[in-house]
């Protein structure tokens, strides 16, 4: 399965994360990428130098691809493109809005010239509307879309500590394109694909959108606490370690109260009946549930939370997650020496990942250009 899209050719004009994150997990599926960048290079080469003297940012979203380095105001080095993209079978740019159409690259003008071409543009907030021409990035649209608004606690607004907008926007554009190519394998016919990032994250929003639109309830902050469900979050030990524990309906609640709270009682009581009940109640139910926490070191809670048939986890350093028993490793090779990355997420027959390198900046200039000035003489012989 590792090379299920082998014969498939990837053009990406791309920088930083969304459109990067949908064309790496293309190459771990062993298409061809050839990663466009200009002279100076994807400036997420220089987000840090952490990793090996390298960005982790790039390390992380640039396996697998060819780097070309095309200066695409030069007539020559867009011919050089224009002769990629006709032989391409995916073509994915998130330049700001407006740069690749200027440079002759719109989907529009492609899907007409190359017919079974899938064209994806990633955006910040799509083609229309009064937003359309800002240049945007990961932390302007989660404040945008009202992901900061909900995240935090009472204090004020944060934001999600990764940069959840753009890995869900390249997620988006990563499953429409293997859509379109299975589309394009029935029909011939490839596709126009439009994603933005305000787009791809407004979708997570649905649950606090229609609470809001439908009812008098507005998500709160609420810090390490679920905002709709309660007892759900994390609670302090006696040994200053933070356990997360969850009650997801009136049966573990039960369970809860009387196996792990010792207080059958209290599903009786007013205020705690249901889980609306309970979140009009929670400064009260957090009282008597940190009482208890309180006695207990996380060990003792996390196996008395177990043995309720609740579901519990540690709240975890990244240290700790460095060092976690699930995280899967696998190795990638860069231009600085081999690192160790958390494996991609799908596992297939059981198989463990191999994923091809990260290449340095211009590594495939030559072949590349090569390549193209060979297509173009046999062009021309045919002709």
């Amino acid at each position: 399965m590792q090379n299920s899209l082998e014969g498939i050719t990837v053009v990406a004009v791309e920088q930083a994360v969304a459109a990067p994150y949908a064309s790496s997990r293309l190459a771990d599926a062993g298409a061809r990428v050839i990663k466009v960048e200009r002279p100076e290079g994807d400036f997420a080469r220089n987000y840090d130098k952490l990793v090996r003297g390298q960005s982790a940012y790039f390390v992380w979203l640039n396996r697998g691809k060819e780097s070309v380095c095309l200066d695409l105001r030069l007539e020559a080095d867009r011919a050089v493109l224009d002769t990629l993209v006709a032989n391409a079978d995916v073509f994915i740019q998130n330049l700001k809005p407006g740069s690749i159409e200027k440079l002759g690259f719109g989907s529009a003008d492609l899907r007409r010239r190359f017919p079974r071409l899938i064209a994806c543009d990633i955006s910040g907030f799509g083609e229309g509307g009064p937003f359309s021409h800002l240049k945007a990035y990961d932390l302007i649209v989660q404040a945008e879309t009202g992901l900061c608004a909900i995240t935090g606690t009472q204090h004020g607004p944060a934001r999600v500590g990764v940069s959840v907008c753009d890995i869900s926007a390249g997620m988006t554009a990563h499953s429409a394109i293997l859509q379109a190519l299975f589309h394009r394998e029935r029909t011939g016919e490839g596709a126009r694909i439009q994603v933005s990032l305000f787009d791809a994250v407004a979708d997570w929003m649905n649950v606090p959108v229609l609470q809001h639109d439908h009812s008098s309830y507005e998500t709160v902050r609420a810090g390490v606490n679920h905002p709709s469900l309660a007892p759900y979050g994390a609670y302090r030990c006696a040994d200053g370690k933070d356990v997360i524990f969850s009650v997801q309906n009136d049966r573990e609640w039960v369970n809860f109260c009387d196996k792990f709270l010792k207080q059958p009682e209290l599903t009786r009581e007013p205020g705690f009946a249901d889980n609306m009940e309970r979140l009009g109640s929670r400064a009260r139910l957090n009282e008597i549930i940190e009482r208890r926490f309180s006695e207990l070191s996380s060990e003792e809670a996390m196996q008395e939370l177990e043995a309720t048939g609740l579901a519990y986890g540690r709240l975890n350093e990244i240290s700790a997650v460095s060092q976690h028993p699930h995280v899967r490793r696998v190795q990638v090779c860069t231009p600085e020496g081999i690192v160790e990355a958390i494996a991609p997420a799908a596992i297939f027959n059981s198989e463990r990942p191999s994923l091809r390198p990260v290449p340095a900046l211009g590594a495939h200039t030559e072949a590349v250009r090569e390549e193209v000035r060979a297509r173009l003489r046999l062009r021309a012989a045919s002709a």
